[in-house]
């Protein structure tokens, strides 16, 4: 069938709401088709050209953030604490690990989440499964479980406003390099943690000192005093994503104008269903989930389909198996694949494999697990000779306790004091920076 926006809508489609007044639904998506691209098409192109240097080995893919974006806690703050997070943690794979680090957000548009379920049950009572503020409301109420398609208006103009705020962090100067002792979200609590930070800190500071008497500094050299930080989200509400997809008037190409890259979810990667075909037809970067069920074949399939040309740059697989399962599972899929020389940026999310439930009924995940997956997924690739590009986290910049384990030590009993996620347990500022740092230890296997 040839691709055009709106041609997903005559495939299968899984994990999408049903919404009760389809003339509401319409109106608002001939809005949104009206309103102004979220990013631009020549920053599009700008990610993929760098994405281009992690598929050959040359930089690394950071790519994080909220599982799910909210509108109730929606705040400032908490977007400049990510921002810090994610420079804290790409300074520290850069000048620790010695690769350059293209910084991916998922913000500015993460608001829709597939459930295992159509439908949730609490105390005996049976309602629809909340799927995202996008979507419907986190109340466990028949009201707000109504899947609204409003919430796609006020999305739209919450990622604006964020994007407004990020692109102002990148570039008016809390991105300073020289500002890097500032950046301390302030509650590092762990003394060796905060030893290295300190270290690091230290010793790129007297980089720049000396780089400064070589004539080398801010004033003639941007990339010390700014950043680019690029976002993406699961293109999982279709209606949303053609709305918001665009004709680039430079070269005649559709762009998803809602994120610099989007991604397909696990749940929704069948080749012939609706959100392959939609993401087939667009330039972003395409990234698609795998778990351990996974074979080389999906995998091939997937590139012939989403990047047929075999673009570098074009294809992240996300591999999200689980720690007791990657080293079953990934290294023939690398294998295979290698032999067949399709080019794939690689990416570790290890996060979904390793969602427990405890004893008091809580979703966590175990920070040593999360830790034990992204080294597997390293010495796999070590050992067939193929690179490692990248790691997609689900995290915050705010002291939360949803994940065991970590600089904090959080545990089943603990989890409750700062338990504040929508959908899916994210690391900590702590933890996230200790996994950076791994990151970068693992990184020097590869210079």
């Amino acid at each position: 069938m040839t691709w055009n926006r709106d041609s997903w809508r005559k495939y299968n489609i899984k994990q999408q709401p049903t919404y009760p007044n389809l003339s509401e639904l319409n109106a608002v998506e001939e809005k949104l088709s009206t309103l102004p691209p979220l990013i631009f098409a020549g920053e599009v192109r700008n990610l993929k050209q760098e994405l281009e240097k992690a598929v050959l080995g040359k930089s690394f893919l950071l790519q994080g953030g909220d599982c799910a974006e909210s509108f109730l806690n929606y705040r400032a703050d908490s977007i400049k604490n990510m921002f810090k997070v994610i420079l804290q943690m790409a300074i520290v794979m850069t000048f620790a690990g010695g690769f350059p680090v293209i910084k991916v957000g998922r913000i500015a548009g993460q608001f829709a989440k597939p459930r295992s379920s159509d439908f949730e049950e609490i105390d005996g009572v049976t309602l629809p499964s909340y799927r995202g503020d996008i979507i419907n409301g986190f109340e466990f109420s028949e009201s707000a479980r109504v899947p609204n398609p409003q919430r796609m208006i006020d999305a739209y103009y919450q990622s604006a406003s964020t994007m407004n705020l990020l692109r102002a962090f990148s570039r008016g100067g809390l991105a300073n390099l020289n500002e890097i002792h500032r950046w301390n979200l302030g509650f590092i609590n762990r003394a060796d943690l905060d030893e290295r930070l300190n270290k690091l800190v230290h010793d790129l500071t007297e980089a720049l000192n000396f780089m400064d008497a070589c004539g080398i500094n801010s004033k003639n050299t941007p990339s010390i005093n700014e950043t680019v930080l690029y976002t993406s989200h699961e293109a999982l509400l279709l209606p949303y994503e053609e709305a918001l997809t665009r004709v680039d008037s430079i070269s005649g190409d559709w762009y998803d104008c809602s994120a610099h890259m989007l991604w397909i979810g696990e749940r929704t990667r069948e080749l012939e269903d609706a959100h392959v075909h939609f993401l087939s037809g667009v330039k972003n970067p395409i990234g698609v989930k795998v778990g351990p069920t996974a074979s080389a074949d999906d995998v091939l399939r997937l590139a012939e389909k989403l990047n047929p040309q075999n673009e570098i740059g074009k294809l992240n697989i996300i591999v999200r198996m689980g720690a007791d399962k990657i080293g079953d599972r990934l290294p023939q899929i690398l294998r295979d694949v290698k032999k067949e020389g399709v080019h794939i940026l690689w990416s570790s999310d290890p996060m979904h494999g390793n969602t427990v439930k405890t004893s008091n009924n809580y979703k966590t995940r175990e920070f040593d697990k999360v830790l034990k997956e992204v080294q597997n997924f390293f010495e796999i690739h070590k050992a067939e000779g193929t690179y490692p590009g990248g790691i997609h986290l689900e995290m915050t910049g705010e002291d939360v306790t949803e994940c065991t384990g970590g600089a904090f030590n959080v545990t089943e009993s603990t989890l409750a004091k700062r338990y504040e996620t929508q959908c899916d347990p994210r690391l900590n500022a702590n933890q996230a920076l200790e996994l950076a740092f791994l990151v970068a230890d693992l990184l020097k296997n590869f210079k």
